[in-house]
């Protein structure tokens, strides 16, 4: 594959309003460096996340970046180029991947990644059907046998705070497939009722009373809890909800503090999921990503898992990507936005 030397990217230096011009803005660059470790990938497509939209309002609001910031961590692409020490891919191969909170995004044509949190793309899924699973299913998938470790055995319970988000869908998915729990998941619309429903869901819940939508249920306590929506405003409830030695995990920074003390009573835990951690730390566990993507695009292929894909916004410009932005930031989106390129 003859690579050009220049490429397009979009990325941001101030931390603005989506809706301000200088918010997110097209410019050239040099293509990225490629490491030892590296795949270059020509993408195809891109999904924007939660992630995209934090750093995008928070990570330059007193400053002016020297150099300008790319985001997007989910992408589907073709090989263009590997790194010295890669091994199982080659030129050509069609792979996706979350990236790297640290390195240049996929909001540009060409990115380079780590081939060890990096797969081979289901081969039943179009570009931008695959593109909006990587960071949600490894964000999902770490969450329940990494960090709740749950048991696949087990026939216990669990409550997916936020289940008509990306990550909800596919938490759900996974939990409905994997394991025997009981998936509790909440939703307040009739439009993301029948959605969570649809992604397999047990029972349905409302959010905003949640203590007692889950006691209506007829069920006292959850064993598991996953919260993908709001720690802190959930926290109470949280607490009330979990089993004796029940554990509870989130994605979901706060500012302040709760009460962690709450649980020592009932012995029960809190941990955090970060889908970023492997590769923020390389941790000696790194490659757990791609064997997790691989095992996900099997599933998919199989049937067992689909694409929570609900909105494509075509082309790689600013228009598309301040959309896309927009309707991430609305909290009101089912599924996940992709960006075709």
């Amino acid at each position: 594959m003859s690579l050009p030397s220049k490429m397009k990217a979009i990325g941001f230096t101030r931390s603005l309003s989506i809706d301000e011009q200088e918010s997110l803005f097209e410019f050239e660059t040099s293509l990225p460096e490629l490491r030892e470790n590296d795949l270059l990938v020509k993408v195809s497509a891109t999904s924007i996340n939660p992630a995209d939209a934090k750093i995008r309002a928070s990570s330059a609001k007193d400053k002016t970046l020297d150099h300008p910031r790319v985001l997007g961590y989910d992408a589907v692409g073709e090989v263009a180029a590997i790194g010295a020490n890669v091994e199982g891919f080659e030129v050509g191969d069609r792979v996706f991947y979350a990236g790297d909170v640290t390195r240049m995004g996929a909001n540009a044509e060409y990115q380079a990644v780590d081939f060890r949190i990096t797969s081979h793309a289901p081969k039943s899924l179009s570009d931008e059907s695959a593109a909006v699973m990587p960071l949600a299913t490894l964000t999902a998938w770490e969450a329940l046998f990494d960090r709740l470790r749950v048991r696949p055995e087990e026939r216990k319970s669990i409550l997916i705070i936020g289940g008509a988000g990306g990550v909800g869908s596919i938490a759900t998915q996974l939990a409905k497939q994997l394991t025997n729990l009981t998936v509790i998941a909440t939703a307040s619309r009739p439009e993301t009722e029948q959605w969570v429903r649809d992604m397999g869901a047990d029972l349905v819940v409302n959010h905003r009373n949640l203590v007692e939508s889950v006691r209506e249920q007829g069920i006292q306590y959850v064993d598991y809890i996953f919260n993908v929506a709001d720690t802190k405003g959930h926290w109470d409830s949280m607490v009330e909800l979990i089993a004796p030695q029940g554990m509870i995990s989130s994605i979901v920074e706060f500012e302040g503090g709760v009460d962690l003390s709450a649980l020592q009573g009932k012995a029960a835990g809190f941990v955090w999921e970060l889908m970023f951690t492997r590769s923020l730390f390389d941790t000696d566990d790194i490659q757990r990503q791609q064997d997790i993507l691989f095992q996900a695009a099997n599933l998919i292929d199989s049937g067992r898992i689909k694409s929570t894909l609900t909105t494509t916004l075509n082309g790689f410009n600013v228009n598309t990507l301040k959309e896309a932005h927009q309707r991430i930031e609305s909290s009101a989106s089912i599924g996940k936005t992709a960006v075709k390129y």
